[in-house]
C-alpha cells in the first residue's frame, strides 16, 4: 500500500477539519435560531442550552464593534492562509498533524464566527451553550480556544517533522 504523501494530507487535515466544524456550526446554530430569542431549551444541572444573540466578541466583549470584529475576523483568516501559503516552507511550523488540526480548528471558529456577522438576519454571533459560570458559546468559540490549547501544545511538546 502506498504511503501518503505527508504534505498533501497536512492540507486535507486542515481543510477537512476546518469544513466539518464549520458545517456543525452552522447546523447547531440554525437549529437554535428555531427556537425564541432568550428561550430555554435543556436545563440539566449547571447545563443549559438557550438561544443569545451576542454583538460583540467573546465573553460579550467589544459590544457594538461588529465592523472592526469583521476586520479582525478576515485578517485572522488571511494571516492563517497567508503563513501556511507561503511562510511555512520557510519557517516548517506547523509540521505536525496535531498543529494542522489546531489550525483548522482555529480557522474553523473564525469562518463560523464570520457567517454569522455577515448574516444580516441573524443580528450577532448565535450563542446557546452554558456551562456553569461561564459565559454562552457555540461550535465556532469552542473549535477555536480548543485549536488554540492544540496549537500551543504542538509548539511546546512536539517535535516537529517534515
Amino acid at each position: 500500500m502506498p504511503r501518503l504523501d505527508f504534505p498533501r494530507v497536512r492540507w486535507l487535515v486542515f481543510f477537512l477539519t476546518a469544513f466539518v466544524l464549520v458545517a456543525a456550526d452552522q447546523i447547531t446554530k440554525n437549529w437554535i435560531r428555531g427556537y425564541d430569542l432568550g428561550e430555554v431549551i435543556f436545563r440539566r444541572g449547571f447545563f443549559r442550552i438557550q438561544h443569545i444573540e451576542n454583538a460583540g466578541a467573546g465573553f460579550g466583549l467589544f459590544q457594538g464593534y461588529s465592523s472592526a470584529l469583521l476586520v479582525v475576523d478576515f485578517v485572522a483568516l488571511g494571516l492563517i492562509l497567508l503563513y501556511l501559503i507561503f511562510l511555512f516552507g520557510r519557517f516548517g511550523f506547523p509540521a505536525t498533524r496535531t498543529s494542522w488540526v489546531a489550525l483548522g480548528l482555529i480557522f474553523s471558529g473564525t469562518t463560523g464566527n464570520l457567517i454569522d456577522r455577515l448574516n444580516p438576519a441573524v443580528g450577532g454571533i448565535t450563542d446557546f451553550i452554558y456551562i456553569g459560570p461561564w459565559p454562552a458559546f457555540n461550535v465556532a468559540d469552542s473549535s477555536i480556544t480548543i485549536g488554540v490549547v492544540l496549537l500551543a501544545y504542538s509548539l511546546l511538546f512536539t517535535k516537529q517533522k517534515t
